[in-house]
């Protein structure tokens, strides 16, 4: 039997010493600890999946908690069972000392952990659903005060109104007109744009 850890941040900025601190409490091989940078939507995951060919029957698993496996209520059942099912891996969820397959093999405590497996899965996927209406309602406030998301928009140079004149005059070629102004020429035509739906308005 080896025992393995994996552990999940969001993003790169996100701080995973607290899992790796659990990890080392336990006393798993740094070799044998997965850990992905990456959004738990789903386990398209590299250090994840690496992990899951690497383990074999009989091993065990540590997480520090259900959200660090996923959010997502039927992924998280659905790994859960390819897990402990397909591949008679052990996990132990270090937060929640219910979630710990070696414990309980009997039908009351395989009944007990897959009812707390499924209420810890579904308040996962109700925290991301929350956040993700926090950000939509944070942007939605932003623009409503007016900010403004992305990259700025360069705004044409002093000369552009007088240029399009002598270009549209047959005065000058695109490329003399793309020299003049400073422009590339799909920005150029973008511009273009919405000079001309500003004069018809």
């Amino acid at each position: 039997m080896k025992i393995y850890g994996y552990v999940r941040v969001s993003s790169a900025d996100q701080n995973e010493d607290r899992q790796l601190l659990a990890m080392s409490a336990l006393e798993i091989p740094r070799a044998r600890i997965f850990m992905d940078k990456q959004s738990g939507k789903d386990f398209n995951r590299p250090a994840y999946q690496a992990l899951v060919r690497r383990l074999r029957a009989g091993d065990l698993l540590y997480i520090i908690s259900i959200d660090r496996l996923d959010r997502n209520y039927e992924e998280i059942q659905n790994q859960w069972r390819i897990l402990t099912k397909e591949k008679g891996v052990d996990i132990a969820v270090i937060d929640m000392p219910l979630l710990d397959t070696r414990n309980g093999k009997d039908l009351m405590g395989t009944f007990i952990a897959d009812l707390v497996l499924q209420i810890l899965s579904f308040v996962a996927q109700s925290e991301r659903e929350n956040i993700r209406k926090r950000q939509a309602e944070g942007i939605a406030a932003a623009r409503a005060r007016g900010v403004r998301f992305g990259r700025p928009v360069k705004k044409p140079p002093a000369n552009f109104v007088s240029v399009v004149k002598q270009w549209e005059g047959g005065e000058l070629h695109i490329t003399e007109v793309l020299a003049k102004t400073g422009l590339k020429e799909p920005t150029f035509y973008r511009r273009l744009r919405d000079l001309r739906q500003v004069k018809t308005k």
